[in-house]
């Protein structure tokens, strides 16, 4: 009931787009749906439904990660702050709401007055962590709509002289990169970092199979949801005919690359058509598309990549609940 209840009212949604922003979608799905393992990029799930479905997710009992972060946001915001060479701005990749930036900012706006950049794809995410944050003291905000890097490109052009740049890249979402990709990404944000600048890395650490499926497909179906989301977001923007009825959510373990996935697996055979990217697609009965990889690591490795990409781990702090660290990272 809950995931029909939530797709019947994004597939009623209206939404105005950047320029040019729903012709590069098209493009990716195109080019996702005509590969032999049907994929769509993760970041398509994080529309304004779909930025909304993941806030609830993040309070669902099953999902620990989330709150872990916030437990060490908490708990380690004065000593992360304190390690940082003042003065500082503060960008972060992929803000949401910002409700666990509170602390991190908190702590800043107690010695000095800070510049917060939210950088996000999503319109309503900028709009919700802009009214999370707003009464926090000595805290201006000013927030991207863009992709990370283009967002932070354009942050580091307001950097004023002697200032360095604090960047957070919270929650797990660097793992949605497989490591090779992973270490690519860090290196390309390095890359646009000066040195002594600051990274706040999250990653989520490697737990049972029973507990990171019951994250990932939880019994209520708010995961379902958003995960199906993306579906009815091809049929808003792209007037596609996808039968969100005709597909399911599932969650799969790959062993191999320690990474838990998602898929929307087709339930019969059919035909979809999806008039923006010029495409018909067929799906056989138990076909998937791919639509997300949450890759997990162990503590040491996270220090070996840090390494390859450009930076020094100075300090790395792990939840005692949930198995997630975060790493303080800075450009060498």
């Amino acid at each position: 009931m809950l995931v029909h209840a939530i797709n019947n009212a994004a597939n009623n949604a209206t939404y105005q787009f950047p320029s040019g922003f729903t012709s590069g979608f098209a493009a990716d799905v195109r080019a996702g749906l005509t590969r032999k393992q049907k994929e769509l990029p993760s970041k398509y799930l994080y529309d304004d439904v779909g930025s909304a479905l993941f806030e609830v997710i993040s309070h669902l009992p099953e999902y620990g990660l989330t709150r872990a972060d916030e437990r060490l946001l908490q708990r380690h915001a004065s000593e992360i702050v304190a390690r940082l060479d003042a003065p500082v701005a503060v960008a972060e990749l992929g803000s949401g709401s910002g409700k666990k930036t509170r602390w991190i900012l908190e702590a800043l706006s107690r010695w000095q007055r800070t510049f917060y950049y939210p950088v996000e794809i999503s319109r309503s995410a900028l709009v919700m962590c802009e009214r999370e944050l707003s009464d926090i003291d000595s805290i201006s905000i000013v927030g991207f709509e863009r992709e990370y890097l283009d967002g932070l490109v354009e942050v580091a052009a307001h950097r004023q002289r002697h200032q360095h740049l604090f960047v957070l890249f919270l929650g797990s979402t660097i793992g949605n990169f497989d490591r090779p990709a992973a270490v690519k990404f860090l290196a390309e944000l390095r890359r646009i970092l000066e040195p002594g600048d600051s990274l706040l890395l999250g990653t989520d650490l490697e737990k049972s199979s029973a507990q990171l499926l019951s994250a990932y497909d939880d019994p209520v179906g708010v995961t379902a949801a958003f995960n199906l989301n993306l579906l009815a977001r091809i049929n808003r923007e792209l007037d596609a005919d996808f039968d969100l009825s005709q597909f399911g959510h599932i969650a799969r373990i790959n062993r191999e690359a320690r990474s838990v996935e998602m898929h929307l697996q087709s339930k019969r055979r059919q035909t979809v058509h999806i008039p923006a990217s010029d495409l018909r697609v067929d799906f056989l009965e138990g076909e998937t598309i791919w639509t997300e990889s949450s890759h997990k690591y162990s503590a040491e490795e996270v220090f070996q990549m840090a390494s390859t990409a450009g930076f020094r781990c100075d300090a790395q702090w792990i939840d005692d609940q949930w198995p997630f660290a975060e790493n303080l990272l800075t450009a060498v």
